[in-house]
């Protein structure tokens, strides 16, 4: 009976062990984002180049 309880114990105390947490955080990495733009220098100039010649021809028009 004693070596029956002293393996129970045993058994006991390995589990206990092996489900032991730790009070530190984890370690995670950061998501690493690539983001790839495509972007033409004349983008920004085409509106206002369209609103002036918009603009333009209502002026003549007049």
């Amino acid at each position: 009976m004693k070596k029956v309880m002293l393996a129970a114990a045993a058994a006991a105390l390995a589990v206990t062990a092996a489900h032991a947490g730790t009070l530190a955080d984890p370690i995670v990495e950061p998501a690493v984002v690539v983001e790839t733009t495509t972007s033409s220098s004349s983008a920004g100039i085409i509106v206002p180049l369209l609103f002036l010649a918009a603009v333009g021809a209502a002026i003549w028009l007049l």
